[in-house]
């Protein structure tokens, strides 16, 4: 019997010892959907599910060259970034999307760690904005690193920002706000065009970024509209979550195969 074709979806994005973000929690929630997973890390990073201790770029040569042996064998059908933690790093990545501009490319912008450790600094924001963002299909920041990549405070202003910078769609995701509900919002086409409101969860998650954007990736390389791929992959996120656990000392860590736990 012929094995169903799984669409290729590339994830560059740092690897987590824990296994609570980065490249695993991408290759989990894509093997979720149904694809195949190939990727290339952009850093090693020493962290355990508390926080991040020390930040390892890799060398930004490699990181293309990785990229495009994979290019060359592979019909990759989206790209997933998300830490990318050097501006040597970015100027990788930029030289990947300018090869490959016709493929979708979604973007989870990690600019610090889940424990607070910051990943990024001004230089790097400053690339991910000139380089980064003018490639990019659709943005997941949380609402602090939306401020961050924009250095606007309201949300809705954030919003509009990130689209000027050539973003094509943005969701803003406010886990981070002092509100008793979630609320993501969607911008496209100049405004916000959706609030999603989700149950607010008691823990802190490690992961739950990276599971969004890599779920977002997956379905729309799947082919399914974009709207449809983040109603969907915000629910995939919220079941990962609620069905998450607390294995080490530090964050809970999302469930991503909390569907095998309902099918025995």
């Amino acid at each position: 019997m012929t094995t169903p074709f799984k669409p290729v979806v590339l994830s560059l994005s740092g690897h987590d010892p824990s296994g609570g973000a980065g490249i695993q929690a991408d290759i989990e929630t894509m093997i979720s959907h149904q694809c195949h997973p190939v990727s290339v890390i952009t850093a090693l990073t020493e962290q355990n599910t508390s926080n991040v201790k020390k930040l390892l770029p890799q060398s930004a040569d490699e990181i293309v060259a990785q990229a495009f042996t994979l290019f060359d064998d592979l019909p990759i059908k989206v790209i997933k970034i998300g830490l990318i933690g050097h501006v040597d790093t970015a100027k990788a990545i930029h030289q990947i999307l300018m090869k490959y501009s016709s493929i979708p490319v979604i973007f989870d912008p990690v600019l610090a760690a889940g424990g607070g450790t910051s990943l990024s600094n001004k230089e790097l924001i400053d690339s991910i904005v000139e380089l980064i963002l003018p490639r990019t299909t659709i943005i997941t920041p949380n609402s602090l690193e939306a401020r961050q990549l924009t250095q606007k405070d309201d949300l809705q202003d954030c919003g509009t920002e990130l689209l000027e910078l050539g973003c094509e769609y943005a969701l803003i995701t406010g886990t981070h706000e002092n509100t008793e509900v979630v609320s993501n919002q969607l911008f496209n086409d100049g405004q916000c065009i959706e609030t999603y409101t989700w149950d607010r969860l008691p823990h802190d998650y490690h992961g739950s970024g990276c599971t969004l954007a890599s779920s977002i990736a997956a379905m729309l390389a799947h082919g399914l509209e974009v709207k449809t791929c983040l109603i969907e992959a915000q629910e995939y996120t919220w079941n990962s979550l609620t069905n998450g656990y607390q294995p080490g000392k530090g964050q809970h860590i999302p469930n991503r195969l909390f569907w095998m736990q309902e099918n025995t």
